[in-house]
């Protein structure tokens, strides 16, 4: 299958320091925030592509520069082999924009409280002058809403139905790729379970890309056809979904992994997570990981290690054999 998304040594650097008279007065240098850092993986058409990682690790960071809405400090993102952040020709950006679409972490807050149901799904189509007769109507039932739901507001919906109302506005315009930041992080577990079931069913239905960011590896695991694992911005491990989970090859992995918890694990004694995810202002020199692993050598302290392949897993660890 070819790559529909190539994302190529991609950066972002935030600029996080106080106004410029303060820094003055109190003699304070800018302070940079690197959330993403130097990261590349390819996603291929028709399938989901998960990101893991702890909170801070730059997943929606990632997930807003395919969409758009952040730019990147350096590297690119190739959406079916278009630039968006240097193509000069504007037609050719705005196709492939108008094929990708987002669902957001709270769906309460990605959607208008003044505006009817009906006009919230419609919008993407609204804005490009399209018709948009019935739309709504026939989206609401294809998410398991009734068609009558499309005159209300937000706010008569419980979570998992403004969910469902957000996946509707996705694919109001027919999109190829949806940006999933933590579609389901904010729903109890059995509503989790129908968005999940309803995601998969439109993907197999309508030939949908996920690019599927989430810290749930139980979600993970029933999503994602491959898995990338992100720390402090930087992508340290990535394998298809049944490797990496029968033999992680990274110590954050399997770090990840242990802390997990498990249908069959009640009684076990495990060590909880050691350290805290470092300043991203001042990440650790070397391999951003290696005051938290338990195999460090002086080498990860120096030297950034780089991705390289170990059968079908790429790995940046200078030890992961």
């Amino acid at each position: 299958m070819s790559a529909i998304i190539k994302v190529e040594h991609l950066t972002r650097v935030f600029d996080v320091s106080k106004p410029w008279l303060n820094r003055v007065i109190e003699r304070l240098p800018r302070a940079l925030l690197t959330a993403v850092s130097d990261v590349s993986f390819e996603i291929e058409e028709n399938s989901v592509y998960a990101l893991v990682g702890e909170s801070g690790s730059g997943k929606s960071t990632i997930g807003k520069i395919m969409v758009g809405l952040v730019a990147p400090s350096e590297g690119s993102v190739q959406v079916e082999d278009v630039d968006l952040a240097t193509e000069t020709d504007a037609t050719k950006v705005e196709a492939v924009r108008a094929n990708i679409q987002m669902i957001f972490q709270d769906p309460f807050a990605s959607l208008n409280p003044r505006w009817r149901v009906r006009d919230v799904i419609a919008e993407p189509v609204a804005a490009k002058g399209g018709d948009t007769t019935g739309l709504a109507e026939k989206l609401l039932e294809q998410v398991g809403l009734s068609a009558a739901d499309a005159g209300k507001y937000p706010h008569e919906f419980s979570g998992g139905q403004r969910q469902r109302i957000c996946i509707a506005r996705a694919l109001a315009s027919e999109p190829k790729i949806i940006v999933c930041d933590e579609p389901t992080s904010a729903l109890d577990v059995s509503v989790q379970a129908q968005v999940l079931n309803l995601m998969s069913d439109l993907r197999e239905e309508l030939g949908l890309t996920y690019l599927f960011i989430s810290h749930d590896l139980t979600v993970v695991q029933h999503m994602a056809d491959r898995i990338g694992v992100l720390y402090l911005g930087r992508l340290v491990e990535e394998a298809p979904r049944d490797v990496l989970f029968d033999d992680p090859k990274h110590p954050y992995t399997q770090m990840l992994f242990a802390a997990a918890p498990k249908m069959d694990g009640f009684g076990r004694e495990i060590d909880p997570p050691k350290g805290e995810i470092p300043d991203a202002i001042n990440p650790p020199t070397g391999c951003a990981f290696h005051p938290r692993c338990p195999l460090a050598i002086e080498r990860c302290s120096v030297e950034r290690p780089e991705m390289r392949n170990l059968g079908a897993t790429r790995v940046a660890c200078h030890l992961a054999e």
